[in-house]
């Protein structure tokens, strides 16, 4: 038989709990020492009615403070029930009387005795009390609760920031927040950024600089002070912040903009003075301030009507920190965000952000090398194409690159495969963009139909134009919001022409048209494509200057500074002229797109058919049904962004 082990003895810890507790069981004594007695206050004559009736057991009366206290027979509580709630009390006494000094007790309590029969006699209690706590019990009260806010905040202090000088607590709100990296704690370098070619050859500069500074100074060169990254979002601004002060090899501080805006007047500016003097002693170093916008929002025109002054002041700081009366040499700030058009322009001026450094979605040789990075780990097919994927995916930031690579993982995992393989990233794209298939989602027949209508209207005529874009699956199956979509490769390119433009939109059309032709009236089905095809047709009116009567004019407005501006830039009479434009625009691509349709109606009605029988259809059942792509030497076989319809 084994041995019992021994049991370890059990060890209780003292902490800064059992002051709380202590401290709380001090107050509740303090309110509960009473005993859980609650005696009804009487006046003398009462007690005298219930004397001579023979309810009374005991009156203890005391001297010093003038009150008699009194206990009822248990016997006639019952009597006195409603005087307590209909309650009877368990514990004595049960009534107290207050009479004044020339009141004799032992003369009237006599005298009442003796009017009753020996076996009904009140027992008299006479003494004195002294009250030796009554001082401490006045003081005992708030002296608990500064011990109590003691304890509570320095914990606070400790828990939040770390000791008395740290950045956090209560005590410290104006202390910076900025996160502080040292030099060689930072492992991310230029070889871990794929892509952004350009924007790392801009701040390669400051790098080269914080390496071999004599370089720069021997010829009266400076370095740029500040650098502004700006892209849309996931592209890898923060990862190139991270990589320049990796590269440098100098103490790099982060913080966002958001941590400078704070409830309490004057916390912001505080923080941003704390965070320049604490750069200073680290020079030379970085300074990445994440989501600049936060903070430096352009500033109200109409300073008593903004809504956020501090926001207002803290700005005011970082302007004068970054280029003001002090000089911050060897401190370069580089600074991130998507929203460039809505900073101050004195912060963008040069002497603070001397240079912007825009980080573009990737193309196609850089999602390449970003697929790369992300593949590191994943267990892939042999027959797996890089080249194939990086095509598929155009649009794709770095962030969405990730999550494809992920989803396709998961989705192989799902399905019990031993590789991930060309369909999972298919279906992981499929997924991100369109959401997830709702197979379930209950579709009546003549729905389903008017739907497959919809469909092969979009794509029949995007193969016929040549100018649309290429087409590369076309689905009935119910994904995310969407009843059905169409999917493209849109061609990377950076200039759009008018003939272009209207070939697009007459493929945005084209479902709702199909369903004309076939149903004899429109559905629901075309919002989502009459919103793109509107704001296209409002676009090239009004800013591209493609309107023969409008004319050359855009009245687009880049630096957003009619953003709170209620009126047009044009006239009413030019409103209406830009109205008609627009919808003559419209009823000349619906009339080219019915034009389309109605010539080709039986391959219209073939591709239909089919999306009805397969429910997804691809390039080359197009080509076999109407022949090789208007325009194309060869179809595109890849995929892309999607036109939904709601």
């Amino acid at each position: 038989m084994a041995k019992d082990k021994k049991k370890k003895p059990i060890r209780i810890s003292f902490g800064v709990s059992w002051i709380y507790f202590i401290l709380l069981f001090g107050i509740a004594w303090m309110f509960f020492k009473q005993g859980g007695s609650n005696p009804q206050k009487e006046e003398w004559a009462d007690v005298q009615a219930q004397w001579l009736a023979g309810d009374i057991k005991e009156i203890t009366f005391i001297r010093n403070e003038f009150e008699g206290q009194v206990t009822i027979r248990p016997e006639r509580l019952e009597k006195y029930a409603d005087k307590f709630g209909g309650e009877v009390p368990k514990k004595s006494p049960h009534f107290i009387f207050l009479v004044s000094g020339s009141f004799n007790a032992e003369e009237m309590f006599g005298n009442l005795n003796a009017q009753l029969p020996e076996s009904h006699a009140v027992k008299i209690v006479m003494e004195s009390r002294e009250n030796y706590w009554g001082f401490l019990e006045w003081i005992i009260f708030p002296v608990l609760l500064l011990v109590m806010w003691f304890f509570m905040f320095r914990g606070m202090n400790k828990g939040m920031g770390g000791g008395a000088g740290g950045p956090g607590g209560i005590f410290n709100v104006g202390k910076s927040t900025g996160k502080l990296a040292e030099k060689d704690s930072i492992k991310v370098t230029f070889k871990d950024v794929a892509g952004l070619y350009g924007a790392k050859e801009e701040v390669m500069e400051i790098v080269d600089f914080l390496k071999n500074p004599k370089k720069y100074t021997a010829l009266g060169g400076k370095i740029p002070k500040g650098a502004l990254l700006v892209g849309p979002p996931g592209t890898g601004k923060t990862l190139l912040a991270k990589a320049v002060a990796g590269e440098a090899n100098v103490p790099f501080f982060s913080i966002s903009g958001s941590d400078f805006v704070e409830m309490f007047v004057g916390v912001g500016a505080s923080r941003v003075r704390d965070l320049f003097r604490q750069a200073k002693e680290k020079s030379p170093c970085i300074v990445f301030i994440d989501e600049i916008d936060a903070v430096g929002r352009a500033r109200s025109k109409n300073a008593g009507f903004s809504s956020n002054d501090e926001r207002e002041n803290t700005l005011n700081q970082l302007l004068t920190e970054m280029d003001g009366f002090d000089s911050n040499s060897g401190v370069i700030i580089l600074a991130a965000t998507n929203r460039a058009d809505i900073l101050d322009k004195a912060l963008l001026r040069a002497g603070r952000f001397d240079r912007q450094i825009h980080v573009e979605l990737p193309d196609l040789k850089e999602r390449e090398e970003i697929f790369e990075v992300h593949l590191k780990g994943l267990k892939l097919a042999d027959d797996f194409s890089l080249e194939f994927l990086a095509k598929h995916t155009p649009g794709f930031s770095g962030a969405d690159i990730a999550n494809v690579c992920n989803e396709a993982a998961l989705t192989a995992a799902r399905h019990n495969k031993p590789a991930i393989d060309r369909q999972d990233f298919l279906d992981a794209v499929d997924r991100i963009i369109g959401g997830l298939e709702r197979k379930s989602k209950i579709i009546t027949p003549q729905e389903k139909k008017s739907i497959a209508h919809h469909e092969a209207g979009h794509a029949t005529v995007s193969w016929l134009l040549p100018n649309a874009n290429p087409l590369f699956k076309v689905t009935i199956v119910p994904r995310g919001q969407a009843l059905g979509a169409a999917w493209y490769l849109p061609e990377e390119r950076q200039l759009v022409t008018k003939e272009q433009m209207m070939d697009e939109m007459c493929s945005l059309i084209g479902g709702r048209v199909a369903e004309e032709i076939v149903n004899g009236q429109p559905s629901t089905g075309a919002l989502n494509d009459l919103e793109r095809l509107t704001k296209m047709a409002y676009g090239m009116v009004t800013f591209y200057g493609m309107s023969d009567k409008v004319g050359t004019v855009s009245y687009y407005d880049s630096t957003g500074s009619r953003g709170y501006d209620l009126t047009k830039p044009y006239s009413e009479k030019t409103a209406e002229l830009i109205d008609a434009e627009v919808k003559a625009l419209i009823n000349t691509i619906h009339d080219k797109t019915l034009k389309i349709l109605t010539d080709n109606r039986e391959g219209f009605l073939e591709l239909a058919a089919l999306l009805l029988e397969k429910e997804v259809i691809f390039a080359d059942d197009l080509e076999r049904i109407f022949g090789p792509r208007a325009g194309a030497a060869q179809t595109v076989k890849t995929e892309t962004e999607e036109t939904v319809h709601e």
